[in-house]
């Protein structure tokens, strides 16, 4: 096996934690020696022993020696005291010779810090092996390790003339069942789940996520007015999935008996009578460390979070279906741009057949003139 073998198996590794190691990153550990694998591990949910040292635990448990061994992780080791001890430390202890990273770590307690603390020591460190790949599974904790907001990730489904209903309003469904099982893997890879009123009042939704085993996301409702009824879904669940009513301030009445309820109301300065979405994601970022947002709103709402600035990402799911229809909607609402020199515009864009369906996904780059 190769460097890059190894490496695979390392993010193979890494990917079974997604969901539960939030506000942590997700890797995985694998210890060779002679070209066989030793020892392995992960770091599988925040609190619980880091990936290095899961690997560790197994050698040491199974009296293997790992003096002399290679080890390849997914990110830079950790070289700082958090939940659990450095991770540094315990590579040197246990004799590893050679070291094969992945990603680099941007926390500012690690940056470099980690990679040199090894050298010190006489460990041969090479960076960078498969790194796209370790950068794309943690780019949820990239993103909100340096810049303090949550990933938002804007998505919806749409036919192939850009419907995300009929004219009578019916919509499900439009795409299969491959890629609504792809939604809910995408709920438990985010922290939270965003919608607007509107889908609250059309749908009486749950949004939960309903993978076996899975974890239900924070869910966060976008509600300026509070006309969240006392008898939703959303309402009646709200002591056993944690939620959020985000409102502009004022109503004390209505956020009082949503609060009795178990709610957590969040009021913000009105920007155009509505929520203010940045103040949202400070709030939401800073103050409760909520790291990723899946942003499954309707078309005003999605209008509004571009033109905030707060999407980081675009996913369409789009089903080889046509609607028609005039009055049909579309998944962006809102006034739109101008001109099409005005579009926002995605960039590193990828494209997936997910059964029937195709997701397409990529950054959206704001430039001067967009928020």
């Amino acid at each position: 096996m190769t460097h890059e073998d190894y490496m695979r198996r390392a993010l193979e590794l890494a990917q079974r934690g997604i969901g539960f190691t939030s506000p942590n990153p997700m890797v995985g550990a694998v210890i060779v020696r002679d070209g066989k694998i030793i020892g392995e591990g992960w770091h599988k949910r925040y609190g619980d022993l880091h990936a290095e040292r899961t690997a560790f635990a197994y050698c040491d448990e199974n009296g293997i020696d790992c003096s002399g061994a290679d080890m390849y992780v997914t990110l830079e080791p950790c070289c700082h005291h958090g939940k659990q001890p450095p991770c540094t430390e315990a590579v040197i202890a246990h004799g590893i010779k050679r070291v094969f990273i992945g990603s680099a770590d941007p926390n500012p307690l690690v940056a470099g810090k980690g990679v040199r603390q090894l050298r010190d020591a006489g460990i041969e460190v090479t960076e960078n092996v498969l790194r796209n790949e370790c950068d794309t599974i943690n780019e949820i904790f990239f993103h909100y390790i340096t810049t303090k907001r949550p990933l938002v990730t804007m998505k919806y489904a749409m036919t192939m003339d850009g419907k995300i209903a009929c004219h009578t309003g019916e919509s499900k469904w439009i795409t299969g069942g491959e890629a609504r099982q792809f939604v809910q893997l995408e709920r438990l890879r985010h922290s939270a789940i965003m919608v607007g009123i509107g889908t609250v009042l059309a749908d009486d939704p749950l949004l939960t996520c309903r993978l076996e085993n899975g974890r239900d996301p924070i869910r966060i409702i976008c509600d300026s007015q509070l006309r969240i009824p006392l008898d939703s879904n959303i309402v009646r669940t709200a002591e056993k999935v944690p939620t959020i009513v985000a409102a502009v301030r004022g109503n004390e009445d209505k956020a009082e008996l949503l609060r009795e309820r178990g709610i957590n109301v969040i009021q913000t300065s009105p920007a155009d009578g509505k929520v203010d979405l940045r103040e949202l994601m400070r709030i939401l970022g800073e103050d409760m460390k909520i790291d990723s947002i899946l942003l499954e709103g309707g078309a005003e709402l999605n209008w509004s979070a571009l033109n905030s600035g707060i999407v980081t990402k675009a996913q369409a799911h789009i089903a080889p279906k046509i609607f028609g229809g005039i009055n049909a909607k579309s998944p962006v609402g809102g006034t739109g741009v101008p001109s099409p020199s005005d579009a926002f515009v995605l960039e590193d864009t990828s494209i997936r057949t997910v059964g029937s369906d195709f997701i397409i996904e990529g950054r959206v780059k704001y430039v001067h003139g967009h928020n």
